[in-house]
């Protein structure tokens, strides 16, 4: 598999860094979080999801973000106890990451370049804004923080 989103690595939660050709072959969803956001309850959705689909193949990948009005402002182990207590995330976390601006992370970059929002717009507009990715690495589709997780379960369903 050699599609392009499989070319990054980023850092998990811990630190590590992750490959992303680790998740070739799985239906990918890629989540830009946050701890005090008003779609913070999504945590608990995105882990429905995950735990009903992922035996078949989805991955759900929570990328911590602190741009968009203060919204995660601890460090990766705050935001790690936080998801764990709170609403019990198992599905894989990652290191806080900018998707706007000068410093975006490049998966960021990448995913905003493949599927642009309203009206042709590349900026991600807030917490909770999903990207899909099919089984061939293929970005599919930005979905708008309002879009719950439960929504995309019938896409989610057709690309595993």
């Amino acid at each position: 598999m050699s599609a392009p989103i499989y070319s990054f690595t980023v850092k998990d939660i811990q630190g590590n860094d992750i490959h992303m050709n680790t998740f070739a072959g799985k239906v990918i969803l890629i989540v830009n979080t946050a701890s005090k956001c008003g779609f913070t309850p999504q945590y608990q959705a995105l882990e429905t999801l995950y735990q009903k689909y992922k035996q078949q193949g989805l991955v759900v990948l929570g990328f911590p973000c602190n741009q968009f009005g203060q919204q995660e402002q601890g460090n990766e182990s705050e935001i790690s106890e936080f998801c764990e207590l709170n609403f019990g995330v198992t599905f894989p976390m990652f290191s806080k990451i900018e998707v706007n601006g000068d410093n975006t992370s490049p998966i960021y970059q990448y995913l905003k370049k493949s599927a642009k929002g309203i009206l042709g717009s590349q900026s991600v507009k807030w917490n909770f804004t999903k990207f899909l990715v099919d089984k061939n690495g293929t970005v599919i589709e930005r979905y708008a923080p309002t879009t719950k997780p439960e929504d995309l379960e019938e896409k989610i369903k057709s690309l595993l």
